[in-house]
């Protein structure tokens, strides 16, 4: 698969009519690889939660994929889908849903090597799991609107925003009261129809006194599963 990948650049300076043309793309097969074996196991850890049956634009199957191909492509290497809705680095997120660098460049090779399907035989006997699936719910522990200073001790799993439209920016903080500053969240081209919550790779401990805080007016819920934090305590200080 990676020589393939490798291969990509190269297939593109032979075959530059397979990117201008969807048609030629279709006819013509210059690549290994397939929907069955490669690119069915990419979008089940990476787009059917959002594209499974039943949604506007299904993609759970080559017959569903073959047509939005170039698309696909397109969005794919403007990093449009799938959408993530933060900055990468900043806060100590869980993996999240983007695509990495190599699985663009394969599902790119392949829609310019003509997008073709493969043995079915090759499509995953079971379904590879999304990337936190599995994960018990987390629950709001205490709603911010933009700043709020914490009187008791609080151990937070995750961050919800809940904006009433699109953020375009908004950095969220935790000031700390020994001066240090912990990120949580830089959101950026956020969507509130995505109802996403961010998770943290290790749990994040504000003492006492800790101001959390967004760059930008916002509303967003800290959260937990403990249930000595689960009390939906509402702090609304604008700045």
């Amino acid at each position: 698969m990676l020589k393939e990948v490798r291969k990509f650049a190269f297939t593109c300076l032979l075959v530059p009519m397979l990117v201008a043309s969807p048609l030629a793309a279709h006819d013509i097969i210059t690549t290994n690889l397939t929907y069955s074996r490669d690119i069915s196991r990419i979008f089940a850890r990476r787009c059917l939660s959002c594209h499974g049956s039943g949604s506007s634009i299904p993609l759970t199957s080559y017959e569903e994929t073959r047509p939005w191909a170039v698309d696909i492509k397109e969005q794919v290497l403007s990093r449009s889908m799938p959408p993530w809705g933060a900055v990468k680095g900043f806060g100590n997120l869980l993996s999240d849903r983007a695509l990495t660098q190599e699985e663009i460049m394969i599902i790119t090779a392949w829609v310019v090597g003509g997008a073709p399907q493969g043995d079915p035989a090759t499509l995953p006997k079971q379904q590879p799991e999304a990337p936190g699936a599995s994960m018990s719910p987390l629950r709001d522990a205490i709603t911010i609107t933009t700043r709020a200073a914490l009187r008791e001790p609080l151990t937070v799993l995750g961050l919800r925003p809940l904006p009433d439209k699109p953020v375009a920016s908004a950095r969220v903080v935790a000031q700390l009261p020994d001066g240090r500053i912990q990120p949580l969240v830089w959101l950026y081209r956020f969507d509130p129809k995505w109802k996403r919550v961010f998770r943290f790779r290790e749990p994040v401990r504000l003492p006492p006194g800790t101001v959390v805080e967004s760059s930008e007016s916002l509303r967003f819920a800290l959260e937990t599963t403990q249930a000595d934090d689960s009390r939906a305590t509402e702090l609304s200080r604008a700045r």
